[in-house]
């Protein structure tokens, strides 16, 4: 069985993400702190009442540099520190001090799109690509796959995804949905494959697209699936090192 390689939770909706070596599950929710908070642009339909669609937000699909940020959450007052090669570091409070952050960001952020407007969150909801609270499984396994097809090294980081398994045959992963997984002491039902975007091409480093991750999958597999969700049937913890089982 896999047994678990990497943690990984993403506080600002495509804005960053943080390498974590525990977690605490509970059962209906996201990671703790994933996707917590999201960024609203001019065109958005977003009226604060609940989850809405990645549509409605700053992502990298339209924003390629975002792939670049780096986050750290400090839990125990909210707030968060950013850091990009070339913007530096920036550290606030996504919930009073969104027009500091939105000018920070700017750099970013091509004229010809959308503009940031606003950070925003749901009380107890991630703002996940799932219209139900996910948890993404990766496999890295997959991952080499795709690098050995692309023949180039690429970061595990630019899949976003929260758990990462090792030592498990490539694609394994697929034979998960509708079964569940136990990893650490938290179960977790696995119902789909997730369907990839642009933002994978984008390199975590530099947020410049260096690879046809797309076309790899297409070429390579038939298909832009990479990962799986899942939603936490069974709470419990999940560390570094943890077993993973199917039930």
């Amino acid at each position: 069985m896999g047994t678990v390689a990497h943690l990984w939770r993403h506080p600002i909706k495509s804005h960053g993400r943080e390498a974590l070596e525990s977690v605490q599950l509970r059962a209906g929710q996201c990671i703790p702190w994933d996707r917590h908070w999201a960024v609203t642009h001019e065109a958005t339909k977003f009226d604060g009442s609940g989850w809405a669609s990645c549509q409605n937000f700053m992502i990298g699909t339209r924003t390629p540099g975002l792939a670049g940020l780096w986050a750290e959450l400090d839990e125990t007052n909210g707030r968060i520190t950013l850091r990009h090669q070339d913007l530096g570091e920036l550290a606030f409070h996504p919930d009073g001090e969104a027009a500091a952050f939105i000018s920070w960001i700017a750099p970013l952020c091509p004229t010809d799109r959308a503009q940031p407007k606003d950070v925003v969150s749901v009380p107890g909801r991630g703002m996940t690509d799932t219209d139900f609270p996910s948890v993404s499984i990766m496999n890295l396994a997959s991952h080499g796959a795709v690098a050995d097809f692309l023949g180039q090294g690429i970061a595990p980081e630019r899949w976003r995804g929260n758990i990462w398994l090792d030592g498990l045959p490539p694609w394994q992963e697929f034979d998960w949905i509708s079964k569940t997984l136990r990893i650490g002491t938290a179960e977790i039902a696995i119902r789909e494959r997730i369907v990839r975007c642009m933002h994978t091409a984008a390199n975590p480093v530099t947020g410049i697209r260096d690879a046809d991750t797309l076309g790899a999958l297409q070429k390579g597999w038939g298909h832009t699936d990479f990962g799986v969700y899942g939603e936490v049937v069974a709470g419990g913890e999940i560390r570094l090192g943890d077993r993973m089982e199917i039930l």
